[in-house]
């Protein structure tokens, strides 16, 4: 039987106690109070709808007084028995604009917003929505977006509600509060075992680094919310049989549909042609794939799966918070991009956060950018120190 490892170190595990498993560590200490570049070109809430929050416009019946001061009483109460007579039950409004016509914020709901419609005085109804600048700085989630996710970047993978994220690894904590499982299509391909729940704590890592969400708790993912899928093919031990890997990728290609995105932080000695050939058919069907380059300082190039080259698929190299490529990562000429895999921190099983090392936590920072991207991978600049003498793009915008 051939073994498959996870691609990662434990580091730290946030009031679990585990031991380390067989991976090399990077050992390079990391300055704290790094400066992170401006990588949010919006706040993630930009365009999101305000739940029965509506804006109207109107013509009033009667004219309004000139006087500035006067007319906007006269149309906040204009447009208050306006609403009083549709019989809306909160007559609060708030006066947006006063001229030919009348704009007022009001708090409707559904039926009243139809009753509201259909007055031939209404010009247009509108739903509010958040709208904000093009800064670094997103207020709410500034306690929960660490570093790596800043600088990489991140997006609402919450609204991408036509996508899935796969997860072939441990299994994912189905019911950890800060990730949006999918417990339904999630599978075990783990022989004896028929839950996905993780029992190790690598996948629920993996899970949380593409799509943990932004609710003030824990951490924030790349693509916050995204929903994802257990295909838990390692045991508690990290082991698994390449079999079953296989079986899970062509799982995701019955199941998955293009624009999907696959995570692999896993791999093994060796080369696997039916492996290969699973994520390329499922690649070929529009299904994308980030894949972890591996941790032995080797080249990728001889191992499958992170060998596999296609459009969709993205194998993952490893760098620091400061951009230098970790001394653990594998490199070579398969490898398409670098990503954060030095101390992340994200969520774990049995509800937990820890903070672990590995290609395998660089390879979800791209899953999650092709979950709100697509194919369209942004980089900017290349890792400094790749060993193959080649830097390989960093991955973030």
């Amino acid at each position: 039987m051939r073994r498959l490892l996870p691609f990662a170190t434990l580091i730290n595990v946030a009031l679990v106690g585990v031991s380390l498993f067989g991976c090399q560590t990077d050992s390079t200490l990391e300055p704290t109070g790094f400066s992170a570049d401006c990588l949010v070109k919006a706040s993630s809430n930009n365009g999101v709808a305000i739940a029965g929050s509506y804006i109207v416009t109107y013509q009033p019946t009667e004219s309004l007084p000139t006087a500035p001061g006067a007319r906007i009483a006269a149309a906040e109460t204009s447009a208050e028995q306006f609403l009083i007579h549709y019989q809306v039950a909160n007559v609060q409004v708030e006066v947006l604009g006063s001229g030919e016509q009348t704009s007022f914020l009001a708090n409707l709901t559904t039926s009243e917003l139809e009753r509201v419609r259909l007055d031939p005085a209404v010009a247009s109804i509108e739903q509010d929505r958040i709208m904000s600048i093009c800064n670094c700085v997103d207020v709410q989630t500034t306690l929960t977006l660490l570093w790596n996710i800043q600088q990489t970047g991140y997006g609402r993978g919450d609204l991408q509600t036509t996508k899935t994220a796969w997860i072939i690894d441990t299994g994912i904590d189905l019911d950890h509060p800060d990730l949006n499982v999918d417990t339904e299509r999630s599978r075990s391909f783990v022989s004896g075992q028929t839950s996905a729940d993780d029992e190790n704590g690598h996948g629920t890592h993996v899970a949380g680094i593409i799509g943990a969400k932004n609710n003030n708790v824990g951490i924030t993912g790349v693509a916050s919310g995204a929903r994802l899928v257990a295909l838990r093919v390692l045991d508690d031990d990290g082991e698994g049989r390449l079999s079953g890997i296989i079986q899970a990728v062509n799982y995701v290609t019955l199941n998955g549909k293009a624009g999907d995105v696959v995570n692999m932080s896993l791999g093994g000695e060796g080369i696997s042609a039916t492996l290969e050939n699973a994520i390329l058919k499922a690649a070929n069907a529009g299904i994308l794939f980030a894949i972890a380059a591996g941790n032995d300082s080797k080249n990728s190039d001889n191992y499958s799966p992170a060998r596999v080259n296609h459009a969709n698929v993205f194998t993952v190299s490893a760098m620091s918070q400061t951009n230098q490529f970790a001394s653990f990562s594998n490199f070579g000429s398969s490898v398409d991009v670098c990503a954060y895999g030095v101390r992340i921190t994200s969520t774990y099983k049995d509800g937990k956060y820890a903070t672990l090392s590995g290609t395998s936590m660089a390879a979800p920072h791209v899953a999650g950018l092709l979950f709100i991207r697509g194919n369209n991978l942004p980089t900017h600049g290349t890792v400094q120190g790749d060993p193959d003498g080649t830097p390989d793009p960093m991955a973030g915008e």
